[in-house]
Order: structure tokens, then sequence, then C-alpha cells
């Protein structure tokens, strides 16, 4: 009954003071600036994540026990949250975020938080300490890429915290559901302030906030017998973000619009998941519970995984495969109709 009182209390927390971290946003002027690229008429708090994310706090010291293991994602989550706090307030060269974030996970990896499905061996070391960064940062930033449009990366994050919990809960592993029922609980608590018309936004401390944490959870939690399916899993369940950040780059690299990393994480365009669904035809409303909807299936399609063999770990991976590639055909044969489209920088 206490876990459920964290719960509720994040959610209450976070709806009753987004308000007063909204007046301090304007007092201090973290805002974001509108512009000839961005779709908002006036200037809006950024301090959205710094409320999320106190909310989670808040929770954590009423029931420090839940945490365990998950101290040090945790705390590197706080550390990327101030991080690219600094970038939205006054802003950080791509390169310094990229090292900031690298070391960031570079210090969760050392407490023991990384992928382990390779060889034992200094080779199998290395391999997982590289894509161990390579998934932090990329679910990070994809996350960033992913608050494009009001609610989206928010609402988003609710359905992906509400499988893990779900998929965490069945199979025994509470300390860590109850981490992300409270990260859950702190993301509704700050959705209606952020849902259509949004009266605070993210920031982009607020998203990859949120996608650092998804991303450790996903490495922490044990989420299968079988280690196909312990993999495929928590793809399932951030299917769309990987989705957007994987598409989104090809892209860009075959248009030759980023050759580099750096290039990659400066790069800003209406090129993502959910401009091509407006551009489609679909309302900024109906593309977020368009996203939404994918999102709740992918992470339903998760739970039934869980307790699979690994061939129907891989049938269903490949399933949600064949469904993006059939979205990824609809969007380049729709953006090759509109020849009005100009996808650049300046556009975002």
């Amino acid at each position: 009954m206490r876990i459920i009182l964290c719960f509720i209390i994040s959610i209450g927390a976070v709806f009753l003071w987004t308000p007063l971290f909204r007046q301090l946003a304007d007092h201090f002027k973290i805002v974001d600036l509108p512009n000839k690229r961005k779709p908002h008429k006036k200037a809006t708090p950024l301090l959205g994540g710094a409320a999320i994310c106190c909310g989670v706090i808040l929770a954590v010291f009423l029931k420090p026990y839940i945490l365990g293991k998950g101290l040090p994602l945790l705390i590197g989550g706080i550390c990327i949250l101030i991080i690219n706090l600094i970038d939205d307030i006054r802003g950080l060269p791509a390169r310094t975020r990229f090292l900031l974030e690298t070391l960031v996970t570079l210090g969760v990896i050392f407490y023991g938080i990384r992928v382990t499905f390779l060889p034992p061996g200094i080779l199998g070391e290395m391999g997982e300490i590289l894509l161990t960064i390579i998934w932090f940062v990329g679910v990070s930033n994809a996350y960033n890429y992913l608050d494009g449009l009001n609610g989206l990366a928010t609402g988003s994050a609710c359905i992906n915290f509400f499988w893990f919990s779900s998929v965490l809960f069945l199979k025994n592993q509470d300390r860590l559901g109850f981490l992300a029922l409270i990260l859950l609980g702190s993301c509704l608590g700050f959705l209606p302030h952020n849902f259509k018309r949004a009266r605070i936004f993210l920031g982009d401390s607020g998203s990859t906030f949120l996608g650092f944490m998804l991303a450790g959870i996903a490495i922490l939690g044990n989420w299968a017998g079988d280690n196909v399916v312990r993999l495929c899993v928590p793809v399932l369940i951030l299917g769309v973000p990987i989705f957007d950040m994987i598409f989104t780059t090809i892209i860009r690299v075959k248009e030759k619009k980023v050759t580099t990393i750096i290039e990659w994480l400066k790069y800003g365009g209406k090129d993502h998941f959910h401009h091509y669904l407006i551009y489609l035809g679909l309302s900024r409303v109906g593309s977020v519970l368009f996203i939404w909807t994918l999102t709740f299936a992918l992470g339903l399609s998760s739970v039934m995984l869980s307790n699979d063999t690994a061939w129907e770990g891989l049938l269903t991976l490949f399933h949600a495969c064949v469904i993006f590639a059939i979205i990824g055909v609809l969007i380049v044969v729709g953006r090759k109709r509109r020849s009005g489209w100009n996808l650049t920088p300046e556009d975002n």
C-alpha cells in the first residue's frame, strides 16, 4: 500500500507543482522562444523535466528501499537532466553534450549497469561497454527527437513505463517495477500541462532524462529466461523511438545531411516520424494518438512475448519490423508525392 501511495503522491505532486516550475522558468527566462521553425506562438517554459525528476525524487525519498540497483541509474539520470538543462538555458556544443553523456554512461557502467550477452573475455567486455554507450546515448537522444509535438514524448513515456512495470511485476522484480511505476506516475502528473495546448515543455533536459531512465530500466530488467527474448522485450517496448532514430538517420545519411555523430546530434529538421504523419494528413493531436496507439500495441506484444521461446521472440520482432517497414514505405511514397516538402534544418 505504501508503494501505491508513493505512486499517487508522484502524480499529485508533479501535477500541483508544475505551475510553480512554469513560473520559475518564466522568471529566469528558461523558455523556448518561437521562431519560423517552431510551431508554438509564444515563449514556453522549459522546466517540465525538472518537475518530473523532482516528483521521482520525492517518491523515492518516501520509500528509498525500492531503488536497489536503480540508485546509480537515477543519479545518472539526474546528471543527464542537469547537462541538458544547461543546454536549454545557455546552449552547449553538440560535441560537449555527447562527451558528457558518454561520461555519465561510463559512470553507470562502472556500477554494473550494462548489456551482458556477449561471450566472456576482454573483447566481449569491450563490446558490451561500447554497446551500452550506444544504447544509452542513442535512446536518450531518440526520446529527445520524439519530443516534437505536445504531449508526444510524455505520453509515450507513460506507456513505456507502464509496460516495463507490468513485465517486471509479472517477473517478480518488484523493486525495479516500483521505480518504473513511480516514473510513470510523475509523467502522468505532468501530462495534463503538456498535452494539446502545452503550457510547459519537457525541454531537452526532460526528454533525455526520460530516455536515459528507460534505457537503464531496459538493461536492468530480467525480461525472460531466454537470451533472445530478453533482448526482444525492451526493443519492442521502445520500438517507436528506435524506429524514428534509425529511419531518420538513414534518410539523412542517404541525402548527405549528416556524416558524423556530432552532425547527427546537431541536426534539426522536420523529418521525424511525427512530422511525416502530419504531412500525410493527420492533425497534430491525431499524430500523437497514432504513435501512442502504436506504442501501446508494441508493449502489449512484449508482455505476450515474455514467456516465449527464442523463435517466437524473433518472429514477434520480425512482425514489428514488417509493420515499421510498411509505415516507412508509406512515408517515402507520400514524401515523393508532395513535391512542396522542404525538409531543411530551418523548417524544424
